[in-house]
């Protein structure tokens, strides 16, 4: 008997076989192969750009574009083949190995090989003239006198007379200009790349890894900034009357925005270098850790060793033998480096390093604690699948070292033998303003950056407008101003590393919130009686445990279950950075009575 079926069922069903709708099995060969691809060559780039940012030459930065171009292109090679796998019913953890495939890049490159590898090599290129970037004084031909970043910073830090301050910065941002077309190059290469992966532009992708909508995390940080603004207003508010009794009301005048080189940091994002010119009254924190440091001959080596000693006594396991042979300490004498300070694991596993041209200073010492901080995450996390293996979103990994670094209290440094004893607690005031000037300084900063490059990647800010875009945010939320006239022939946004090198900066402003959420948490495990600003879980394995417990977690679950497995809670909360100031608040309201706050 010969069955007939009629030729519209016939081609239905024929094409439904050439539709194979591929299964579990398939996915999970799919995702390992990926991983195990994305690992060998996220190795090779890690190898080829350490060895760029400590030897900086024309050579480095092509082999390390080289070798970024070759991870960026297989990832964005990947992501694109894991939509093969869209509708298919997954397993929860291969369904987020999967999603995080395709979140994964900060930059996605275009199809097109030249454009991909002009893409890297323009990332390259602007990394390496800010790592080169110095300013040459006029009159000044021989380079060798010029000033590179660290010497300029010192000068922010330490200067006082505002024509040399003034001097300094515009040295500095003038690095910048030659960067400004590349970057454009760079924010349309970019965006196809994005695009190509299903995202709006690259700052889409960007926002796309934090476990919810884009646009309902970027709703989620402006909440965050509201909780926190009214502290840093009254905070504001106050050091412009102190600057402006220092440089006078012509220079720094009631009611408008701070000029932006009187903070001690050239990009204002910090303020504790200038804690003695807005030092409350009677009010000296009773030491000065950069001259314990130096009078006791701590050397760089020592330095890193302490930050390994805390996190040693919750528990944790010392730094491999590697990390003391691999990292750098120093600013070498014999070539260029990248001396921004950054952690580094180079094979995912267990070949961590600090990279770092370290002072002797009690900011480098926090700074230490913070980047071994990076170093202990990427090990607690290395025994999961590769893509796992990060932190639950990239503000937990920029907070955990900081949180230690809350822990540098009086009582901490009893404990190191750098006092005999802590100060009265009357010498609060100054230890939270000092630290007021460090964190809730930041916050708007914090937040800036990557709301002008959304904007930026977006359209809504075009070429011809980067510069003013950028200085209506840095008025808008810090209340900063320019100290000397600024045109788009200028490209301020270049002078501060994280935009040539294109490291998503709204990390560091969820870290900051996290920290002291984390602090709070881990105060209350390690039985802390005391205000949350003395507060130290130095030596404490309860905090260890609860600490351990959210790292080793890595990317695994959404960032919520994360923040639960230590906090107890489900929503990032600002609160706790209240918490913490909350004396030194009540303080700067009485001394802003009758003054103009705000700008």
């Amino acid at each position: 008997m010969l069955l007939r079926i009629p030729l519209a069922l016939l081609l239905l069903l024929m094409a439904g076989c050439g539709a194979r709708r591929p299964g579990v099995d398939e996915a999970r060969d799919f995702i390992n192969r990926a991983e195990a691809r994305m690992m060998a060559l996220s190795e090779e780039s890690g190898r080829a750009s350490w060895v760029q940012s400590t030897y900086i030459i024309e050579d480095t930065e092509i082999l390390a574009a080289q070798a970024a171009e070759r991870q960026i292109a297989a990832t964005v090679e990947f992501a694109k083949q894991a939509a093969r796998f869209d509708g298919v019913e997954l397993p929860p953890d291969l369904a987020r190995r999967m999603k995080l495939l395709k979140t994964s890049l900060t930059l996605a490159t275009p199809a097109d090989p030249k454009l991909s590898q002009e893409l890297t090599r323009l990332v390259a290129s602007m990394e390496g003239t800010y790592g080169k970037g110095k300013y040459c004084p006029a009159g000044v031909s021989d380079p060798a006198k010029c000033l590179d970043l660290q010497e300029i910073t010192r000068i922010m830090a330490n200067a006082r007379e505002p024509g040399r301050l003034l001097e300094v910065w515009t040295g500095w941002h003038a690095i910048a200009p030659p960067m400004r077309n590349d970057y454009r190059r760079f924010v349309e290469l970019s965006n196809q790349g994005a695009k190509a992966l299903g995202f709006a532009d690259t700052g889409a992708m960007w926002r796309s890894k934090y476990d919810m909508p884009p646009a309902d995390f970027a709703r989620e940080v402006e909440r965050l900034w509201e909780q926190v603004k009214p502290l840093y207003v009254s905070l504001h508010a106050y050091v412009r009357n102190r600057l402006a009794q220092k440089y006078g009301a012509n220079t720094v005048k009631a009611g408008e925005p701070i000029p932006a080189h009187l903070l001690g940091n050239m990009w204002a994002q910090s303020w504790e270098n200038i804690y003695e010119l807005v030092a409350p009254p009677s009010a000296d924190p009773g030491y000065d850790l950069t001259r314990i440091l130096r009078a006791r001959k701590i050397d760089h080596l020592e330095m890193v060793r302490y930050g390994e000693r805390f996190f040693t006594s919750l528990g944790f396991p010392p730094l491999p033998d590697t990390f003391w042979k691999r990292s750098l300490f120093l600013k070498p004498q014999d070539r260029e480096v990248v001396c921004h300070a950054s952690a580094w694991d180079v094979d995912n596993v267990n070949d961590l390093r600090l990279k770092m041209c370290i002072d002797i200073t009690g900011e480098d010492f926090a700074t230490i604690h913070h980047e071994l901080g990076h170093n202990i995450y990427q090990r607690a996390y290395n025994q999961q699948p590769f893509l796992f293996r990060d932190s639950a979103n990239d503000g937990f990994h920029e907070a955990i070292g900081d949180t230690i670094a809350l822990s540098i209290t009086p009582e901490y440094l009893v404990k190191l033998g750098f006092l005999q004893k802590a100060p009265d607690p009357s010498k609060d005031l100054g230890l939270l303003m000092s630290r007021a000037l460090e964190k809730v300084a930041f916050l708007p900063f914090g937040i800036m950056i990557d709301q002008w490059r959304w904007k930026v990647f977006s359209g809504e800010i075009p070429p011809e407008k980067y510069n003013q875009s950028w200085w209506d945010l840095r008025l808008k939320y810090q209340g900063m101003a320019p100290p000397a006239p600024r045109s788009e022939s200028d490209f301020d946004p270049g002078a501060k590393y994280h935009v040539p090198a294109n490291v998503p900066y709204t990390r560091y402003f969820l870290a900051h919130i996290l920290q002291f959420q984390f602090h709070r948490a881990l105060a209350r495990a390690a039985g802390c009686q005391g205000p949350l600003h003395r507060c130290s879980i130095y030596d404490n394995k309860e905090a260890g445990r609860r600490l351990s417990a959210m790292l080793e977690m890595g990317q695994s679950r959404p960032w919520p279950e994360a923040l639960q497995a230590l906090t107890g809670e489900k929503q990032m909360d600002a609160t706790a950075i209240l918490d913490y100031f909350a004396p030194l608040k009540q303080w700067l309201d009485e001394q802003n009575k009758g003054k103009p706050v705000g700008w």
